[in-house]
């Protein structure tokens, strides 16, 4: 029987205890729970299984000697690939949940702004605009998508799916069905020259960080929108803000900031152009990532190769 350390959140703890039971049952796997917060601590040396949040209590992962794995709850795991005392193997969390929640809200907010629904809403005035106002089709957008791993992957494909001239931009080459796709950095000049709408969904990397910054903003088209579910470290702050006010770019949809949560001080609340949600377009749902869990703990019961496992030198 595994013991499974339940390494995340206290309020948490109720809705992923049903869920994890139930999706372990699916593979005849009765585990044990212990969690951080118990009267009598669990010896760390009798934990196979680290459940991972990193806003959880656990820091030191040094006394968790025969764990097997660290499966984490978060898609991203730029806050914890570093951590040295992580010597477990570590998995991210990829989940149909995951992955339909950051294709529902990046397709929201691509027609959205592809069909101007922002002007319809501050023109209800009885000025009858529309015929002056139709969009093109969705063949005529060209939509450009930083980062195909499998979240950037499924929304390029959701892109193409709705008709949309959809291109996708990675570090290294892929291929995709129904999308153009570039790679390196001649690629990502190519990518942003054509992207009346960019979605960024690239990872937190050295390579990564700032690269939209002042000059690869000004490669894209005048009355182009950003839209940012990724990550915030991507973007310039100041960079953004003047290719904004100088009317560069007409609007920036961003869900993730450099640091969250977002203070109320700062310029992105109050901007014009600017709209912000607070980290929603891809969560973690306890009953779908319950079924990642428990297939990477049917897996490592059995020896078999492990989902999703973090490349440490890549940093995803």
């Amino acid at each position: 029987m595994p013991c499974i350390l339940f390494a995340a959140p206290e309020a948490k703890w109720p809705a992923y205890h049903e869920a994890l039971t139930n999706a372990l049952a699916q593979h005849d796997i009765a585990a044990s729970f212990v969690t951080p917060w118990q009267d009598r601590p669990a010896d760390p040396a009798g934990i196979d299984y680290i459940i991972y949040d990193p806003e959880g209590p656990v820091r030191d992962f040094t006394p968790y000697t025969n764990a097997r794995a660290v499966l984490s709850l978060w898609a991203g795991v730029e806050r914890i690939v570093g951590d040295a005392s992580i010597t477990q193997p570590l998995c991210r969390m990829v989940d149909d949940g995951l992955e339909r929640g950051m294709v529902e809200w990046v397709c929201g907010h691509v027609l959205r702004h592809h069909l101007d629904i922002d002007f319809f809403l501050v023109h209800q005035n009885g000025d009858w605009q529309g015929a002056q106002h139709a969009a093109p089709l969705a063949r005529d957008r060209r939509v450009t998508v930083l980062g195909l791993g499998a979240l950037g992957t499924a929304a390029a494909q959701a892109l193409a799916g709705l008709g949309f001239d959809t291109c996708g931009w990675s570090r290294r080459p892929k291929q995709i069905d129904g999308v153009q796709t570039c790679h390196g950095p001649d690629g990502l000049e190519h990518v942003l020259r054509r992207a009346d709408i960019l979605v960024t969904i690239l990872p937190q990397t050295p390579q990564t960080t700032g690269l939209l910054n002042h000059d690869t903003l000004a490669w894209m088209p005048e009355g182009a929108v950003v839209i940012n579910p990724g990550r915030g470290s991507v973007l310039v702050d100041n960079d953004l803000l003047r290719a904004l006010d100088r009317g560069h770019l007409a609007h920036a949809t961003l869900d993730v900031f450099t640091i969250e949560p977002l203070p109320e001080t700062h310029p992105f609340w109050a901007h014009p152009k600017i709209t912000v949600t607070p980290h929603i377009a891809a969560q973690t749902r306890p009953d779908t990532s319950a079924r990642v869990i428990a297939e990477n703990i049917r897996r490592g019961e059995a020896g078999e190769p492990l989902l999703h496992l973090v490349d440490r030198a890549q940093g995803y």
